[in-house]
């Protein structure tokens, strides 16, 4: 017999079975009225996003590829070594970091100079050549430390400053070839033949019989003249003739006698006046009278007079003797004027009679050999001696630069490009649509993003044709090509080639703005924008707003709203 708690256990288990079973049927079976509330739509809520507070930024979306910038596609301005024979690479150029005043390549053994420059190389620099490449190099030299003038005149100093730089890399500086060494003797020696054949020319015609009187005619001249001249440059240094001398000094001498005479009489005269005459008288005391001084007297103007006769011989002998020098100077003047006239009689008539000489043609010919010989010569060495061939100096507009990519190899000919160089800086280049592109503006702030994830800044260089690349495929219809400069070199390096994304900021809000998105905002018939927010469940009001910024699908707003609002954006 089973006990009471085992069958109260059976009860209720029975129990529990039985109500599962009837909650089982009941879910199972419905009325008509209960299937076809079920198969009915549920109503429509509404799609609602929070107002926001934040910094909005604008951007435009670039997918570009990141490499070293500024391509430039090089190729030889002309022959290296001064040669036009076949240009072959006998070291090519290597890629990598290329600075200033590296040999760039060889070519025949001849070094290539990579110089910085904006004038690209177009011609032999030789002695003598002038220009703003000439001016450019020697300020290469200088950078390099080889000194030199910048005077843009490739002249001596300039010369060695290249020699220098040469030397310094293991080459000899340019010299003249074998063929223009004979060319410059060739025409060195022509000079001195066309002169040698001219001093015949004129000997012959100076010795001809038609001119010979007249030559010793003009030597006459020419002694006449010179005698003349001799003459009265000793008539301008002598004041006096002997003949003069000799009469001034018998008039002086006459002077001199007469002043003696005159001195005396006066003496005389003097001494008789200051001594008194005694004459006896019947007196004891003799009575004292003067002296009688009369014929004194007349001594003495006798002696003034014969003075003043010679003092005035004097005068007359120097009077004559001033007018007959200057009479003599006269003539003497007159000759040479007179010889002077006959020289440049005599002259006229030997040039006249040369002119008509048969050997006159001969001389004149001659005249033009030696001129056209002599221009030749010197045509020919403004540019001979050491010079730098059009080929061995390329022109960078930026150094240090990168070789990015060699274009021939060893033993192959120069023809074409032989190498592309770069910035040693990157670049990334890309394309937006041209609608984007009238957002854009070079200074623009950037940002580049890898695939890892990394990101780094950047600024827009340039956009449209300024962007274009040397080599770079045309920018598909309805774009344009931009270009962008990461801020640093550091983390990009070992990058080049890599495909990255880079966003431009076109616009950002300097302070924390209302934003919302772009779908929740309509614009009514009457050009106003209004959003709807919702105030209770399904329950919305139309706030007016004004917008701003648009960035990433959000519109910056602003209007009766505030932080945290729930605007419609669309029904569920």
């Amino acid at each position: 017999m089973k006990s009471p708690r085992k069958l109260l256990a059976f009860v209720i288990a029975g129990v529990v079975v039985i109500a599962a079973a009837g909650w089982v049927v009941s879910t199972r079976l419905r009325s008509p009225a209960d299937e076809a509330a079920r198969r009915t739509a549920p109503k429509a809520s509404l799609v609602t996003a929070a107002v926001e507070r934040r910094k909005l930024v604008s951007t435009i979306v670039v997918s570009g590829t990141l490499a070293y910038g500024s391509p430039v596609p090089l190729t030889l301005a002309g022959v290296v070594g001064g040669t036009s024979e076949l240009q072959r690479v006998t070291r090519a150029p290597r890629q990598g970091r290329l600075t200033e005043g590296a040999v760039f390549m060889e070519v025949n053994g001849r070094p290539v100079f990579a110089l910085r420059g904006s004038v690209p190389m177009h011609r032999t620099i030789g002695p003598g050549t002038e220009g703003k490449d000439v001016k450019q190099l020697q300020k290469a030299l200088r950078r390099l430390g080889f000194g030199g003038p910048a005077s843009g005149v490739f002249d001596r100093a300039t010369i060695a400053a290249v020699t220098r730089m040469y030397k310094k890399k293991g080459y000899e500086a340019q010299q003249p070839t074998l063929a223009d060494r004979q060319a410059y003797d060739t025409l060195r020696k022509a000079v001195q033949t066309a002169q040698e054949t001219l001093a015949t020319e004129k000997q012959t015609l100076d010795q001809g019989r038609d001119v010979l009187p007249l030559k010793v005619k003009l030597a006459n001249a020419k002694a006449d003249l010179k005698s003349a001249r001799a003459a009265l440059k000793e008539a301008e240094g002598q004041r006096l003739t002997p003949e003069d001398d000799t009469k001034l000094a018998t008039a002086d001498t006459a002077v001199r006698a007469a002043e003696e005479k005159l001195l005396e009489a006066e003496q005389a005269l003097a001494a008789a006046r200051s001594q008194p005459t005694t004459t006896p008288t019947a007196t004891p005391a003799p009575q004292t009278t003067t002296a009688d001084t009369s014929l004194l007297e007349l001594r003495v103007d006798n002696a003034r007079a014969e003075l003043e006769q010679a003092r005035e011989a004097y005068g007359r002998i120097m009077e004559e003797a001033r007018q007959a020098r200057d009479k003599r100077l006269e003539e003497l003047r007159k000759t040479v004027r007179t010889a002077n006239d006959g020289l440049v009689t005599a002259k006229q008539a030997l040039r006249q009679a040369r002119q008509l000489s048969p050997t006159k043609l001969k001389v004149a010919d001659a005249s033009k050999d030696v001129s056209a010989a002599r221009s030749l010569l010197a045509e020919f060495s403004r540019t001979y001696g050491t010079a730098i061939p059009p080929g061995e100096v390329v022109f960078l507009p930026k150094l240090p630069a990168r070789v990015q990519k060699t274009g021939v190899k060893a033993g192959q000919a120069v023809e074409n490009e032989v190498a592309t160089v770069t910035s040693s800086t990157f670049m990334v280049t890309g394309t937006v649509e041209a609608a984007e592109s009238d957002l854009l503006r070079p200074g623009m702030s950037a940002a580049i993003e890898l695939d890892s994830g990394k990101t780094y800044p950047a600024t827009l260089t340039a956009v449209g044709e300024k962007a274009t690349v040397p080599g770079q495929e045309k920018a598909a219809e309805n774009t344009q090509p931009v270009l962008l400069t990461p801020s640093s070199m550091k983390g990009l390096k070992g990058l080049s080639g890599t495909a990255v994304t880079a966003k431009v900021t076109v616009g950002a809000t300097e302070e924390p703005v209302l934003v919302v998105p772009v779908a929740a905002v309509v614009t009514g018939a009457d050009g106003k924008a209004r959003v709807q927010v919702e105030y209770a469940t399904d329950k919305t009001k139309e706030v007016e707003v004004r917008t701003g910024l648009t960035a990433d699908g959000n519109v910056e707003v602003s209007g009766t709203l505030h932080e945290g609002d729930r605007v419609v954006v669309g029904d569920a």
